[in-house]
C-alpha cells in the first residue's frame, strides 16, 4: 500500500476540494431557504435505489453513466469497477484487454445481448472495438450471470461482462425516433454517430446503430531516453473506425418473440511502437473486418416450460503488416481469417414455486486460416476446433436461504492440417452458490460461491509461428472461493441512501500459460508455468443526496486489493504476476442541478512488475488519473438535445498503464446530440 500513498497524497487535497464542493452546495442551498415566514410548497422527489446484490457479485453502468466517466468505450466505462484491471496499450486506438480478479482476458467472456464475442484465435476481445453507440447497459458478473437460464457458454468463463443494447420503445403515435451526434476533440478526433429506431407495426420494430471514428492519434509524452524529461509525439496512431450494427425484433406477446441482429466492424489503424530506443519509429499497420450475425428466440407455454434459442454466424478477418520484421520476403503481410458456427438451446422450467430447473447445450464449430501474399502461410496449422457444451443448473430458495448450482460439461477435439492438435478434452466443471438473507427485507444480504472452470490454449497461443505445429500446451484449471456482504440502506434526511458491498476472494490457476520473450518476439517461448494464487478484496460503496432545489451530490467508490503471487516452486516463487497492481482506487463524485451536471472521477492504481520477477529492471510506476466532465441537457426548437466536455488526464499526468506504451496526456472531448 506505500507504494500508491504518494499518488494519493499528490491529489488528496484536489479530491478533498472537489468533494466539499459537490456536497456542500445542496447544504448551502438549505441554508439559504428562509421558511419562518412564509409555507413553502413541499415536493417529494423519489429516487430509485441501486439494484440489490444478487446471489453473484455484480457491478453495472447504464447509458445515463458514460458522460459521467469519461467513457468512449466499453474499456472506459467499465474501468471503475472493483477487480477490474484494463491493459491500455494508450491512445484512441491503442489495443484495451482486461484482467478480473487477476485472470488474463482470456478468462473473461463478452456477451452481446446474451451470445458470446467469441475469439479462438487470441482469447482477448480488444474493448477499444466495442463502441458505445446504441449500448443501454453493462453488467460485469463475477463467476456467472444470476440468470440460469442461458447460453451454456455464459458459466464456461471466470467472469462474464454482459453488454445489451437498446431496444425500440416506440409508440403508433410516435412510430420513429432518430438519434444523431457527433464527438470531437484532441488527437484529431472526429466521431459522427446516428441511431434510427422504426416502430413497423404492432409486432415488428427496427433499430439501426452507426458511427465513423477518425482520428490521428498524436500525443505528446515524456521519456528518458535523450535525457531527463525529453517531451516526444507518438507517431503512427492514426485509426479509422466503421461500424454498421442493425437488429429486428418481433414480438408477439412476453411469451414468444424474436430479434435478429447484423453487425458489421471495419478499422485500419497505425500501431505505434514500445519506446525503447531513440528513434521509437513504426510502421506497423492492423486491419480488422468483423462481421457476426446472430438471432434469438424464446418462448414460454402455458405449464411454464421457457425455450431459449440462439445461433450466430461469424467471421473475423485481420491483416497484420511490418515491414521492417527482417525476413526474406521483406517484411510481415499475414492475414488471418476465423470463421465459426455456434448454435444454443436452452429450457427452463420451475418445478415448484421456488424450484427452478434449466438444462442448455451449445455446439459451435471454428476454424482459422493464415495467408500471405503469396498464399497461404508454410507450415501454419490451420486448426479447427469442435467443441461441445452441457450444462445442467438448479435454484432453490428455502426461508432466509436461496442456493444455485450448476454441472458444466465441455467436450473440445480439434483437427490440424499440419503438425499435432492439441489433445481432446472433456472436462465437468461444478459451480455452487449460496445466498443467505437474515431479515425480511432484503437491505442485507450475505454470500458465497465456488466455481470450477478451464480455458483451452487459444490458436495463436498453441500454433502460432511454431516450429513444429504446435507447443502442446495444457489448459488452464482454475478455481474460484468468494465469500461477500452487501448492504442497502434508503435514508430519509439529507442523505438519499447508502449502498455498500465487500467480496473477499481466493483464486488459483494450474498450469498457467505465459509468455516468456525471446530475442525474437515473434517467436516467444509459451509455456504452462505451474499455479498461481490470487487473494483479494472487492470494496464498492455507492449514495447520494436528496434532490432538494433541483440540487443532487452522487458518489461511488471502488477499492481493490489483490495479491496475486506465482506459487510453483521457481526462480518466481512468491512474486506478484505481471501487470496486476496491489491495490487500485476509483472515486467518482458530482453535483447535478435540473439538467446539469459536473462530475470528477480519480483512478489510483499502485505500481506493478512487467515481468514475473519483481525486481527493480521490471518495475512499472503506480499513477493517480483525474478526468473532469459536464452534462447538460435542454430543449430547443422543440428538439432535445445533450451536451457534454470531458477533459481526460486532467492534471496531465505523464504515466503508462503497459511499459514502454505512454498514455495521452491532457486531452478534451465535446459531444452534442440531438433526438428526433
Amino acid at each position: 500500500m506505500h507504494k500508491v500513498l504518494p499518488y494519493v497524497k499528490r491529489y488528496i487535497y484536489r479530491l478533498s476540494v472537489l468533494l466539499v464542493c459537490f456536497f456542500a452546495l445542496p447544504c448551502l442551498v438549505f441554508a439559504q431557504t428562509d421558511t419562518t415566514k412564509k409555507l413553502k410548497e413541499v415536493k417529494v422527489n423519489g429516487s430509485n435505489l441501486p439494484k440489490i446484490q444478487t446471489i453473484t457479485p455484480s457491478q453495472q453502468i447504464t447509458a445515463n453513466d458514460f458522460d459521467r466517466y469519461s467513457a468512449l468505450n466499453v474499456a472506459d466505462a467499465i474501468r471503475d469497477f472493483s477487480g477490474v484491471n484494463i491493459k491500455d496499450y494508450g491512445g484512441i486506438g491503442g489495443l484495451k484487454t482486461v484482467s478480473i480478479r487477476g485472470f488474463s482476458a482470456n478468462h473473461t467472456a463478452i456477451l452481446y445481448d446474451g451470445v458470446e464475442i467469441n475469439d479462438d484465435e487470441n482469447g482477448q476481445i480488444d474493448l477499444s472495438k466495442l463502441n458505445l453507440s446504441g449500448i443501454q447497459q453493462i453488467t460485469l458478473y463475477n463467476a456467472q450471470p444470476d440468470d440460469i437460464l442461458a447460453p451454456a457458454r455464459s458459466f464456461a468463463s471466470a467472469s462474464i461482462i454482459s453488454i445489451k443494447t437498446l431496444k425500440p420503445s416506440l409508440t403508433a403515435d410516435k412510430p420513429y425516433q432518430i438519434l444523431a451526434g457527433v464527438k470531437a476533440g484532441s488527437f484529431g478526433l472526429i466521431n459522427p454517430y446516428l441511431q434510427w429506431q422504426q416502430r413497423i407495426n404492432d409486432k415488428w420494430s427496427f433499430i439501426v446503430n452507426s458511427y465513423l471514428e477518425n482520428a490521428n492519434g498524436h500525443y505528446k509524452y515524456k521519456t528518458n531516453i535523450n535525457g531527463p524529461d525529453t517531451t516526444l509525439t507518438r507517431n503512427n496512431t492514426a485509426v479509422r473506425d466503421q461500424q454498421v450494427d442493425g437488429a429486428l425484433y418481433w414480438t408477439k406477446n412476453d411469451s414468444n418473440k424474436f430479434n435478429l441482429h447484423i453487425n458489421y466492424y471495419n478499422s485500419d489503424r497505425g500501431l505505434p511502437a514500445a519506446i525503447l530506443n531513440t528513434n521509437p519509429t513504426s510502421y506497423q499497420r492492423l486491419w480488422n473486418k468483423d462481421f457476426f450475425l446472430q438471432s434469438s428466440y424464446e418462448y414460454t407455454w402455458n405449464n411454464g416450460l421457457h425455450l431459449l434459442l440462439n445461433t450466430k454466424l461469424s467471421q473475423y478477418i485481420t491483416r497484420y503488416r511490418d515491414p521492417s520484421y527482417l525476413n526474406d520476403q521483406g517484411g510481415l503481410d499475414d492475414s488471418y481469417t476465423q470463421r465459426e458456427f455456434y448454435q444454443s438451446a436452452a429450457l427452463d422450467y420451475h418445478i415448484f414455486s421456488n424450484w427452478e430447473v434449466s438444462y442448455a447445450t451449445d455446439v459451435s464449430f471454428s476454424n482459422l486460416g493464415a495467408y500471405s501474399p503469396d498464399g497461404p502461410i508454410y507450415k501454419y496449422a490451420f486448426p479447427s476446433r469442435f467443441t461441445l457444451l452441457n450444462m445442467l443448473a438448479s435454484n432453490f430458495t428455502i426461508g432466509k436461504w436461496r442456493f444455485q448450482g450448476d454441472l458444466l460439461n465441455t467436450y473440445v477435439n480439434e483437427q490440424v492440417k499440419f503438425g499435432k492438435p492439441t489433445p481432446q478434452e472433456t472436462v465437468l466443471s461444478p459451480t455452487l452458490m449460496a445466498l443467505f438473507k437474515p431479515f425480511k427485507t432484503q437491505d442485507l444480504q450475505f454470500r458465497a460461491f465456488y466455481k470450477d472452470i478451464f480455458r483451452e490454449p487459444t490458436f495463436d497461443e498453441q500454433y502460432y509461428f511454431t516450429l513444429d505445429g504446435s507447443r502442446d500446451l495444457k489448459p488452464e484449471f482454475a478455481k474460484q472461493y468468494d465469500l461477500g456482504v452487501t448492504y442497502r440502506k434508503s435514508i430519509d434526511k439529507f442523505i438519499d441512501y447508502v449502498a455498500f458491498t465487500v467480496d473477499g476472494y481466493y483464486n488459483t490457476i494450474t498450469n498457467k500459460i505465459v509468455v516468456e520473450p525471446n530475442q525474437n518476439i515473434a517467436l516467444s517461448t509459451i509455456i504452462n508455468l505451474g499455479k498461481v494464487r490470487i487473494e483479494g478484496t472487492d470494496i464498492g460503496i455507492k449514495t447520494q443526496t436528496r434532490k432538494t432545489n433541483g440540487w443532487r451530490g452522487v458518489m461511488a467508490l471502488n477499492y481493490t486489493y489483490q495479491y496475486a503471487v506465482d506459487v510453483d516452486l521457481g526462480p518466481y516463487y512468491l512474486q506478484q504476476i505481471p501487470y496486476t497492481p496491489k491495490n487500485t482506487l476509483a472515486v467518482n463524485a458530482g453535483i447535478e442541478y435540473n439538467q446539469m451536471g459536473l462530475y470528477f472521477n480519480q483512478v489510483v492504481s499502485s505500481s506493478r512488475y512487467f515481468l514475473g520477477q519483481s525486481i527493480p529492471e521490471n518495475y512499472v510506476d503506480g499513477y493517480a488519473v483525474s478526468d473532469l466532465s459536464y452534462v447538460y441537457k435542454f430543449s430547443a426548437y422543440g428538439y432535445p438535445f445533450a451536451f457534454s466536455a470531458h477533459a481526460d488526464n486532467l492534471f496531465n499526468e505523464n504515466y503508462v498503464i503497459v511499459r514502454s506504451f505512454p498514455m495521452p496526456g491532457r486531452s478534451f472531448i465535446c459531444s452534442l446530440q440531438i433526438k428526433i
